[in-house]
C-alpha cells in the first residue's frame, strides 16, 4: 500500500491520532513495535495560526517515527489552509484532515465530525488545502452524523475528487461517539466501490492484530488503524507476545521519555492515562490501592517504585504458577 510515494508495506496497521495520547514518546514506542504509520495528537488550525505555544509543540516529530502524519482540525477555510502551510514546514510525511472527532468541544463548534453537517464546507476546505501544499493530504471521517444520515459512500467519492490521497473511515456515526459497535459493512462498501481508487483505511473496535487480520480479509481495506486499544499497550503492534517484565520495562521507558521531553509533573500526567488503561493491570485482584497510589504519584521515583514492586510481586507469582 502507498500514500503518494510513501511505501507502507502489505496490510499495514496504523496508530490513530488521539488527543493527549499520541505524543512523540508514545508514537516512537508504537513505531518500534511495528506500527506502519503514526499520527500526532489533534492540532487546532485556529491555535496554530495564533501561534499558541502548546499547539506548536505538537508539530515536533522525530525521524525515528517516520512515516508520520500531522492531523489538523478546524471549521474556517482560511485558517485550515494557513495551518496546513505551517504544518508542511514542520516536515511530516502526510497532512491529515480531521473530519471525525466527535467530542463536543470540537464537533459542537462545527469542526471535526461537526463537518458532517456542512459537507460543502468540508469539501471546500479539502480542495483548498490540497491545492495549498505539496505534501500528500489525507482525511479521516465517520459514517455520517447519525443513523439517518449514513453518507460515507457518496462522501468518499466527493473527498477523493477533492484530491485526497487516502481516506480513513471510523465505522461509527458522530451520534454514536464511541458507544455501540463499529459498523464495518459500509467501510467495505466504500472499498468495493469501483469508482474509489485511493487507499481506504478502516478504524473502529480493532483490539488486536487478529482483529486487524479479520478486517483485511473480510472488508478488503488497504490499512487498519488502531485507536483506544493502544492505551498503555504500544506492543499491540507486535506479533511477539511480551513477558510481564518486558511490558513493565516499556511502561517505565515511556515514563522516562515523557519526563525528559517535557518536565516531571506534565510527563507523569501524560503517562498516567496509559497506566490507567494498560492491560498489564487488568484483572489483578486487590489492585485498587496500588492503582490509586500509581495514579496519585507526583514524583518519578515514587511511580517507578510502585511499578517495580508490582513487577516483583507478579513476576514471582508467574514463576510459582509455572
Amino acid at each position: 500500500m502507498k500514500i503518494g510515494n510513501i511505501e507502507l508495506g502489505e496490510k499495514p496497521v496504523f496508530l490513530a491520532p488521539m488527543e493527549d495520547v499520541t505524543d512523540i514518546g508514545f508514537r516512537m514506542l508504537c513505531k518500534r513495535f511495528g506500527a506502519a504509520m503514526v499520527y500526532t495528537e489533534f492540532v487546532s488550525a485556529e491555535a496554530l495560526v495564533r501561534d499558541v505555544k502548546s499547539t506548536i509543540r505538537k508539530l515536533t516529530i522525530a525521524d525515528e517515527e517516520r512515516p508520520v502524519g500531522i492531523q489538523i482540525y478546524g471549521r474556517d477555510v482560511e485558517a485550515m489552509v494557513e495551518a496546513a502551510k505551517i504544518v508542511e514546514q514542520a516536515g511530516p510525511d502526510v497532512i491529515d484532515l480531521n473530519f471525525g472527532c466527535p467530542v463536543k468541544k470540537v464537533a459542537g463548534k462545527g469542526a471535526g465530525a461537526g463537518m458532517l453537517q456542512n459537507i460543502p464546507k468540508m469539501l471546500e476546505i479539502t480542495r483548498q488545502v490540497v491545492n495549498a501544499v505539496k505534501l500528500p493530504v489525507t482525511a479521516k471521517t465517520r459514517l455520517g452524523w447519525n443513523a439517518e444520515q449514513l453518507i460515507i459512500t457518496e462522501l468518499a467519492e466527493q473527498l477523493q475528487d477533492c484530491g485526497i490521497q487516502a481516506l480513513t473511515i471510523h465505522g461509527r456515526t458522530r451520534a454514536q461517539m464511541y458507544t455501540g459497535n463499529a459498523d464495518w459493512t459500509l467501510i467495505g462498501e466504500v472499498k468495493r466501490n469501483p469508482r474509489i481508487h485511493i487507499p481506504i483505511i478502516g478504524n473502529g473496535d480493532i483490539k488486536s492484530l487478529d482483529d486487524a487480520d479479520h478486517a483485511f480479509e473480510e472488508y478488503g481495506v488497504d490499512a487498519v488503524m488502531i485507536g483506544r486499544a493502544t492505551f498503555g499497550c504500544p506492543w499491540i503492534f507486535s506479533r511477539r507476545e511480551l513477558t510481564l517484565d518486558e511490558k513493565i520495562d516499556v511502561l517505565e521507558e515511556q515514563l522516562r521519555i515523557n519526563v525528559e521531553r517535557i518536565d516531571e509533573y506534565r510527563g507523569i500526567l501524560h503517562t498516567r492515562r496509559h497506566l490507567a488503561a494498560s492491560p498489564v493491570f487488568k484483572g489483578i485482584p486487590n489492585f485498587r490501592q496500588t492503582r490509586i497510589a500509581m495514579l496519585r504519584a507526583e514524583k518519578v521515583e515514587d511511580l517507578l517504585r510502585i511499578l517495580e514492586e508490582f513487577r516483583r510481586v507478579h513476576s514471582s507469582e508467574l514463576i510459582v504458577q509455572s
